[in-house]
């Protein structure tokens, strides 16, 4: 018999493990609920039923699609008003989802309270600042499907008013932190592609048991994004700390800090290579680290722009103790899939970068390190140091995480961890 399962943790000590049994047409769903105090772990089996199919799926039954993001918990845990909030294009542009449609927020009637609801439904604690903007300023993809905001509510969800025409004539656009700019850096050159003071400010060292096992990138004071591989089966946050502005190995009298969770996404495999993607909750928040940003749903990185790579990993088959960078071009998926290079592995979720001649490349140890690329003053996250073959070998460049491909995954798990 065939089965598909799935875990789901609604809080720190209840999940919820789905199966459905492929070999019943329709399937059938059922549900394990794991509850754990004190190292006892009780169990109930909830028989679903019939899949949700047109419908809404909680982790205890079905809801009408039209329940989602409607401002009112109708999953018992609440899953129907998540990931109801993202930030869209080049112009961050503020869309809320109603009725399975992505909607873009007019500025009407916008309040304080309203930004900082947008801002935690995306993980963050506060927003740093709102623009309103003409609606012809914007990608175009973005100019209909408007909703305008009734100023008796604070939830974003409960105060929308949908409009299908294009009378408004202005948008938002948001910043929830501030993000990707780095202070003017020490001119102390160390020498080669050696990185200096501020370069990459927020380029982390990830210990594991006081020792340097990979890379990391600051994408929020209290966030940390890496490889899902360097944190799969050692996800015990006592055993690791995270070092900030660090640019020498071993740790010289740089900020460290401690892991309160470490969380790598649920389709990643030790054996595959997509989804290699896991986040860091510190214990403490960051002080006066600015991160760096992540990019916007739907922004897209051309081919050939020159971006960095960083990280403390070889440069050599012998390895070095500084951080490193260089700078790459992005390749793109149709190049990087050619049978010379890497046919039938790169999927959506990754981006490849570096040079197909060879000579430049991320190494062994810089992986979960960040791919990151400057785009008008300010410095985004585009990918995370995933995986290649031999160290800068010609035909075998880096490839890296999409970063746009895991945006909902990122912000669900700060969402629901604020």
């Amino acid at each position: 018999m065939h089965h598909h399962s799935l875990f789901l943790c609604t809080s720190e000590n209840s999940c919820v493990y789905y199966t459905a049994f492929l070999s019943i047409d329709p399937p059938k769903y059922y549900t394990l609920h794991l509850y754990w105090s004190n190292s006892t772990i009780q169990y109930n089996i909830v028989h679903l039923g019939l899949s949700c199919t047109g419908k809404f799926r909680c982790a205890s039954g079905c809801v009408s699609m039209s329940a989602q993001c409607d401002g009112h918990f109708d999953c018992e845990h609440g899953e129907d008003e998540l990931s109801c909030v993202r930030l869209s294009g080049k112009s961050s542009v503020l869309q809320v989802l109603i009725g399975g449609v992505w909607r873009t927020v007019c500025a009407e009637n916008w309040d304080s309270e309203l930004s900082l609801s947008a801002c935690k439904q995306l993980g963050y604690l506060r927003y740093v600042e709102q623009k309103a903007l003409p609606l012809s300023s914007i990608e175009q993809d973005f100019q209909s499907n408007l909703v305008s905001i009734s100023m008796n509510n604070t939830n974003v969800q409960e105060a929308i008013k949908i409009h299908n025409m294009t009378s408004f004539s202005k948008h938002l656009i948001y910043f929830c932190i501030a993000c990707g700019s780095r202070p003017k850096f020490s001119a102390r050159i160390v020498g080669g592609n050696l990185s200096v003071e501020g370069q990459f400010p927020w380029q982390v060292s990830l210990h594991f048991q006081n020792e340097h096992l990979c890379g990391g990138s600051i994408i929020s004071s209290r966030w940390i994004l890496t490889a899902a591989h360097c944190v799969y089966g050692f996800a015990y946050p006592v055993l690791w700390n995270v070092y900030v502005g660090l640019i020498d190995q071993p740790v010289n009298a740089v900020q460290s800090l401690a892991v309160e969770k470490i969380i790598y996404h649920s389709r990643y495999r030790p054996k595959g290579l997509d989804h290699d993607i896991a986040l860091m909750k510190l214990v403490e928040p960051l002080s006066f680290v600015e991160p760096i940003c992540l990019p916007n749903f739907g922004e897209e990185f051309e081919d050939g722009k020159m971006c960095w790579i960083s990280g403390w990993g070889a440069t050599d088959d012998g390895g070095d103790v500084s951080l490193h960078s260089a700078r790459v071009p992005l390749i793109s998926t149709k190049a990087c899939s050619q049978p010379e290079v890497y046919q039938g592995y790169i999927s959506p979720g990754m981006i490849c970068a570096g040079y197909l001649d060879g000579g430049t490349d991320s190494c062994q140890g810089d992986s979960g390190g960040p791919l990151a690329c400057e785009d008008s003053f300010t410095w985004k996250l585009v990918g995370a140091t995933s995986w290649g073959q031999g160290c800068a070998e010609k035909n075998k460049p880096g490839v890296y995480t999409r970063i746009t491909q895991s945006l909902s995954w990122i912000h669900l798990q700060m969402e629901v961890s604020i």
